[in-house]
């Protein structure tokens, strides 16, 4: 595998297309001012997956409100716990791929916006987890999904923008995060379900479901409808796809 990546040493050559691309990309951050140069670094280091993070936590407040508000919350644990598990996974990746950093394949052909390890290029621990995060969101809801894919797409713009990485190990990232949500995700609803509904009944209740208004209807008209893995109802609340389209 790592033959089809990278050369003998693991390293890209000059002439491929990923070092044409990293070249061109990091290069933009030469006709850059210095202090946005160190804000785009901080947004791609710590910036974009601290968002990532919050929108799980947006949505764990919206799949508290919903009717099926387990089915909900189980989705977007899934979503968190994969991200988590594809990083993981990540770790053997880079062990046979052991692919060079563009930035020590290449000494002093690219400006490094950050101080990094030299470790293993593929694939992106922050691409994993950025799209891992949207890929499972996306099963929950499909705006917070949508919305999460923005960043994850600004994340590996910005590996590449910063040096520390190839366009493929991007995509590779992107790959490994979406097949473990995807792959995985039948398996964890079936185990996490019954455990967010058993934990319902117990003193976690109010951070599984939120108690319905007094004097309101307990409805949801901003949310897609969730899919049959994760117990909706068939013919329930397709508002959010109207909204969508709208």
């Amino acid at each position: 595998m790592a033959t089809l990546l990278a050369d003998g040493s693991g390293a890209i050559s000059s002439g491929s297309i990923d070092w044409t691309l990293v070249s061109g990309i990091n290069g933009l951050a030469r006709d850059l001012p210095s202090w946005l140069d160190s804000a785009l670094s901080f947004l791609g280091e710590y910036g974009v997956p601290l968002a990532s993070v919050l929108m799980i936590a947006v949505a764990w407040g919206w799949a508290r409100r919903r009717p099926d508000a387990p089915a909900a919350v189980a989705g977007v644990l899934w979503a968190g716990l994969a991200s988590g598990l594809a990083l993981v996974l990540n770790i053997p990746v880079r062990g046979l791929v052991q692919r060079q950093r563009p930035f020590v394949a290449h000494p002093g052909q690219l400006d490094l916006l950050t101080n990094h390890q030299a470790n293993g290029s593929f694939a992106s621990d922050h691409a994993t987890f950025t799209m891992a995060v949207a890929v499972g969101l996306l099963l929950v809801n499909r705006r917070f999904g949508l919305i999460a894919g923005g960043l994850a797409a600004v994340e590996g713009f910005l590996r590449v923008f910063m040096g520390v990485h190839y366009p493929t190990d991007v995509v590779g990232g992107y790959a490994l995060g979406t097949a473990t949500v995807l792959l995985l995700a039948p398996l964890a609803m079936a185990v996490l379900v019954p455990l967010v509904r058993s934990a319902a009944r117990t003193g976690a209740g109010p951070l599984i479901a939120a108690s319905p208004r007094r004097g309101s209807r307990r409805t949801d008209r901003r949310g897609d409808a969730l899919p049959p893995l994760y117990g909706q109802r068939d013919g329930a609340d397709h508002d959010g796809d109207r909204d969508l389209a709208a």
